[in-house]
C-alpha cells in the first residue's frame, strides 16, 4: 500500500475513513520495537511470496539459484551483480 494520500488526503480508497485514522492511531501507539516487528513480519512474507513465484517460474533451480533470482528483484540486477557475480550466468529476462 502506498503511503502516498488518495482523495481527501487518505491513505488508500478501500478503507472507510474511520477505520483508517484507528489505523493510523494504532500506528502512532506503537513503540519502535514494535513497529520494526511488523516491517520485518511484512518483508519475510513479500521475500515467501516472491520466493514462491520464483520456485514456480524456475521449477528445477537449486537453493542457490533461487537465493540470486530473489536478490536480483529485490536489489535490481545491476547491483545484485556486484555483490553477486555469479548473477551474470542467469538469464535474468
Amino acid at each position: 500500500m502506498s503511503l502516498r494520500p488518495h482523495a481527501a488526503g487518505r491513505l488508500g480508497g478501500d478503507t472507510d475513513a474511520e477505520t483508517e485514522q484507528r489505523q493510523v492511531e494504532r500506528w502512532r501507539a506503537m513503540s519502535p520495537v514494535e513497529k520494526f516487528r511488523v516491517v520485518a513480519e511484512m518483508n519475510a512474507a513479500v521475500d515467501t511470496m516472491a520466493l514462491a513465484g520464483i520456485r514456480q517460474r524456475f521449477p528445477l533451480a537449486s537453493p542457490r539459484e533461487q537465493f540470486l533470482r530473489l536478490a536480483a528483484l529485490k536489489l535490481g540486477p545491476g547491483v545484485a551483480r556486484l555483490a553477486y557475480p555469479e548473477i551474470a550466468a542467469l538469464d535474468l529476462a
